[in-house]
């Protein structure tokens, strides 16, 4: 989601959740915080190649009213991130240059980062892990005296054993120029934090239908999106696999 709001999140930072093979998947969110009620969808997609990898992900916010009533989405905010590895058959074949770009509509900024990503796998590549270490422009509003970004992203699946439940997100933590201006508060910060943890169950591989997952995730936050102080907003929803 939202950085997903996201993220940076993010991510966003960078990813959700990555897996081995190529994969495009749409999720509906509901988000129960008080602050928020409503739904968010999030297009995301991570494609392998001989060069490396790409991944994206774009988010709705539907919460747009007239005579308060909720009409539509009321914004959108997305990042896509490319790693470059033209020696995957090395000895430093985890290691990859990574570029991205992140922003939306009515953020007032846009940010550039360009680093290093190192990425861990099992055998099987069912548990992936990756670290990244960014240099983070920042383009309109925002400003850091300290540009750099570090993301944590991870996939775990068939957790505990059991087949079709899956763990994923991603952790991003920057040094930004905050002032955060809603609740009434107007505190200076020089640090962001948001962590985006999903959990995931393949319902439908009991009815001949692998595409469907139920599950949810919870957004980890400090000082993010104008907000003082450390935030816990939970969703629920439901994930299609293309």
């Amino acid at each position: 989601m939202n950085k997903k709001t996201i993220l940076a999140v993010a991510v966003a930072t960078l990813a959700l959740g990555q897996v081995a093979k190529a994969q495009t998947n749409l999720q509906v969110f509901y988000d129960f915080a008080k602050d928020r009620g409503h739904f968010t969808t999030t297009l995301e997609g991570f494609y392998n190649d001989n060069w490396g990898n790409t991944f994206f992900f774009i988010d709705y916010d539907f919460n747009d009213k007239v005579n308060d009533k909720k009409v539509g989405p009321s914004g959108s905010y997305m990042e896509i991130a490319r790693c470059l590895n033209f020696w995957q058959n090395t000895p430093v074949a985890p290691l990859s240059l990574h570029v991205e770009y992140n922003g939306g509509i009515n953020f007032h900024n846009s940010n550039f980062l360009v680093g290093l990503d190192y990425f861990l796998h099992s055998k099987d590549f069912k548990n992936t892990f990756n670290f990244k270490l960014l240099f983070k422009t920042f383009n309109g509003m925002a400003s850091s005296d300290v540009p750099v970004q570090f993301t944590f992203v991870w996939g775990l699946q068939d957790l505990f054993g059991v087949e079709g439940l899956r763990f994923s997100g991603f952790a991003d933590v920057w040094g930004e120029n905050v002032v955060n201006f809603k609740e009434g508060s107007t505190q200076a910060r020089k640090v962001v934090f948001i962590s985006e943890p999903q959990i995931w169950y393949n319902v439908g591989r009991f009815f001949g239908c692998p595409n469907l997952n139920l599950g949810g995730e919870v957004e980890l936050s400090a000082n993010f999106a104008g907000y003082d102080g450390f935030k816990v907003r939970p969703c629920l929803g439901a994930k299609w696999v293309f």
